[in-house]
């Protein structure tokens, strides 16, 4: 192989040739569509929108912005592009700006191979290597990202000031032949910005008075939120005409997406998978929440609301199925619907509220979003409540409705599993219902949409529910009143 090589000499004999990033990128982009390999794996939903874009922004060797709210994986894309680089790489061992071998920057390396000549050693490195990330915050200097003399390494080498080898070089320097990232860069202060200028457009860096011509070979991406546009900051106008492709990303278009990135984020425990069963209409209602939270009045939409929360929520739904299955001495449980109620820490962590939002309080403006999602889930797979008021026929919920009318029904979610089905199994009339709407499901299923229909009913006002630790009561509304 290639990176066997040792020295400069083994290397000229090679048939290795220089490339910059953004043609190592361009080169391997094309590989991969030739072949029919997805160009950025593990990004689900754009398929169709943003990934066309960053092949177009890569095959054109571009720097590129990603413009995207909160949890739309624009630092997920930035790191994929690493596999998209060689695999590994050959630098003059040593060189503090992973300079190639065939193309020397510094002055160090100049004189190393021209003392050395084809015996200067070499060292591969890693695609992995040549990845940095920055957050931009307010304190971040030009020292930080660029250089600065560094008068202790002047000392020790008896240099001076002036001379080259006195200076410290900055994050972006030793991102030489790599990806460079800077998230948020509208947090970063217009002087900082400033001085990217040169280093997007023609590779100059200056450091205290140094003026360097050092062509760096870097593929920059910054990140932001438009958000930050007005709260924080911005991208002065003179640095985004620097930067060629600005990419907009955006949220999962359907609910189907949105369920399969959150499947694939959710850092569930391997045991886990195998003993807690996670129904398809417990994991539609999370997304339902999110999908929910990004329509709600209360939530703060410039600010957008993660897909981390639908894996946070999802996360502790979960957990909180395996805690019942814990304490209830099982080796195996299903998730209810109960278990909504263990995602409200997920939902208040993860909503910025507008103002009539803060009034309301982050708890209740949770539980709303979780009786909205059961309201759209309901409708789903059973006829409207509210449709049926204007039509002649008779409601398919009245037997349901009739039991409740001189009986409270109680439901603990802390229930076993066999005393959850015994329980669920009181109110007759749920079971036909649910065998009425909803076909080809197993009888787990059936038991949780019994429960599901206990809750819907109640969303729509035709049941009332009274939540009370881990405990529902549901009655008929009369007597909810009167209780």
């Amino acid at each position: 192989m290639k990176h066997r090589a040792k020295t400069l000499g083994e290397l000229k004999k090679g048939d290795y040739t220089y490339r910059s990033i953004k043609d190592e990128l361009r080169a391997n982009l094309i590989d991969r569509l030739e072949a029919g390999i997805p160009s950025f794996e593990r990004v689900l939903g754009f398929e169709d929108t943003v990934i066309p874009e960053l092949e177009r922004a890569i095959l054109a060797k571009h720097n590129i912005n990603l413009l995207g709210l909160r949890g739309q994986a624009k630092t997920t894309i930035a790191r994929l592009m690493v596999e998209l680089l060689d695999e590994y790489i050959p630098i003059i061992e040593g060189s503090e700006l992973n300079e190639d071998p065939l193309k020397p920057l510094t002055k160090r390396s100049v004189d190393m191979i021209g003392e050395m000549g084809d015996k200067t050693p070499i060292q591969w490195i890693h695609r992995n290597e040549r990845y940095s990330e920055k957050l931009a915050t307010p304190d971040v200097s030009i020292a930080d990202l660029i250089g600065d003399i560094d008068p202790i390494k002047a000392s020790n080498l008896k240099l001076s000031y002036s001379d080259e080898g006195a200076i410290h070089y900055g994050l972006i320097p030793h991102a030489n032949r790599g990806i460079f990232v800077i998230n948020e860069i509208p947090d970063l202060q217009p002087r900082i910005q400033v001085a990217l200028f040169n280093m997007l457009q023609e590779g100059d860096i200056q450091i205290r008075g140094f003026k360097l011509r050092l062509p760096l070979d870097i593929q920059f991406v910054f990140t932001a939120n438009p958000e930050d546009y007005t709260n924080r900051g911005s991208i002065i106008t003179p640095l985004k005409d620097r930067i060629q492709s600005q990419i907009m990303t955006h949220y999962p278009l359907n609910l189907e997406i949105a369920k399969s990135i959150t499947k694939q984020e959710a850092q569930l425990d391997s045991k886990v998978k195998h003993k807690i069963q996670i129904p398809d209409l417990l994991a539609r209602l999370v997304e339902q929440v999110a999908m929910a939270a990004r329509d709600s009045e209360f939530v703060d939409q410039k600010s957008g609301v993660s897909a981390r929360l639908s894996t946070s929520a999802y996360e502790c739904m979960v957990a909180s199925a395996e805690q019942r299955m814990i304490r209830n001495n099982e080796k195996s449980a299903s998730v209810r619907i109960g278990d909504l109620l263990a995602i409200i820490p997920a939902i208040t962590g993860k909503i910025e509220l507008v103002y009539e939002g803060e009034q309301e309080g982050a708890i209740q403006v949770a539980h709303s979003l979780i009786r909205q999602a059961l309201r759209n889930e309901f409708a789903l797979y059973y006829p409207a409540p509210e449709r049926l008021k204007s039509s002649k026929s008779t409601s398919p919920y009245q037997e349901t409705l009739n039991w409740f009318s001189n009986q409270e029904f109680v439901l603990s979610n802390d229930l076993r599993e066999d005393e959850y089905v015994k329980a669920l199994k009181k109110v007759k009339p749920l079971f036909g219902l649910v065998e009425r709407y909803v076909t080809n499901i197993s009888e787990a299923e059936k038991n949780l949409h019994a429960e599901f229909v206990l809750h819907g009913l109640s969303e729509f006002s035709l049941l009332s529910k009274k939540g009370l630790n881990n405990r529902f009561h549901f009655n008929d509304i009369l007597g909810g009143m009167l209780n």
